[in-house]
């Protein structure tokens, strides 16, 4: 009976782990109006959302006002490293329809206007 139990709850936690979403982590943006940010990204509810953590300007940190505001929303899986949400993009306060693939340690993000038939891309890479 305990080779049982000890059985059991190697197959829940390796069942857990397959589950975890590829986008979850810290990852680093690409350059945008002169700095860059690293994005928390984490699960709120089914979906998941992104965080900017810390912020980066001419290669030195600093500490901008859009710290701890929330740039991915909602981002729905969609299956094999796809989300589809929002994304909010802070040099001009707007939100834009959002596309995210992962693969590994690379995140490209897409923000769209037009229901998506126009979008700008960045290309992320995975901090942690």
């Amino acid at each position: 009976m305990k080779r049982f139990a000890v059985a059991a709850v190697a197959v829940v936690m390796g069942t857990g782990m397959a589950m975890a979403e590829p986008a979850l982590g810290t990852w680093k943006t690409e350059v945008d109006d002169g700095a860059y940010a690293h994005v928390k990204i984490a699960q709120c509810g089914s979906n998941v959302c992104g965080t900017i953590a810390r912020t980066f300007k001419n290669g030195a940190e600093y500490k901008s006002e859009n710290i701890g505001k929330m740039l991915v929303r909602n981002m729905s899986p969609k299956g094999g490293g796809s989300y589809e949400g929002k994304v909010w993009r802070p040099s001009n306060n707007k939100i834009y329809i959002g596309k995210m693939d992962v693969q590994g340690n690379s995140l490209k993000l897409r923000g769209c206007v037009a229901g998506g038939l126009i979008c700008a891309k960045q290309n992320w890479t995975r901090v942690e």
